[in-house]
């Protein structure tokens, strides 16, 4: 069986990819005007919607498995949360935007499918970016070598920025 952070590293993919790949589905679907292509996308978007909800309860219980190890801090760890809060509230929204898209499809309203599709395009790019920028904080919390050297250390806190060369 799982535990919880097993868990959370087989599942935390999916919202990433699957906003991704829906944006460049549907890309291509309002490029090449077609509208299977779009329905598709829309299908992609609202299945990574519903990955995000796993993802995101599989969080605690991962943080529980590892908050003690050496190198993880609470503040790798709290940078993280705060990243997947939001993450998760924009990754429901675009699947929402993507369901009323299909909706409005569905009942041929056009105009309102179109202005529905391209909001649901530029969200997804947005979305994806706050995914991604979520699971890179994700690694660092056990990754120590994606850290910066300089922006934050093990212990959680940041060097000064004004520290001297010898060389002056």
């Amino acid at each position: 069986m799982f535990n919880g952070a097993q868990l959370h590293l087989a599942v935390n993919h999916m919202p990433v990819i699957g906003v991704l790949i829906g944006f460049f589905i549907l890309f291509a679907g309002v490029i090449l005007k077609n509208s299977s292509i779009r329905r598709t996308a829309m299908g992609v978007l609202i299945f990574a919607a519903v990955s995000v909800a796993p993802t995101y309860l599989s969080g605690e219980p991962a943080e529980e498995m590892v908050e003690h190890k050496p190198g993880v801090t609470k503040a790798l760890i709290h940078e993280h949360e705060e990243a997947a809060e939001l993450s998760l509230v924009f990754t429901a929204i675009v699947g929402a935007a993507a369901a009323l898209s299909l909706v409005l499809g569905k009942l041929k309203r056009d105009s309102l499918e179109t202005k529905s599709t391209y909001a649901t395009l530029a969200l997804s790019a947005v979305t994806f970016a706050m995914l991604a920028n979520t699971a890179h904080l994700g690694g660092l919390i056990r990754h120590d070598e994606l850290r910066v050297p300089g922006v934050i250390s093990s212990e959680g806190v940041a060097p000064e920025a004004n520290e001297k060369d010898d060389d002056d």
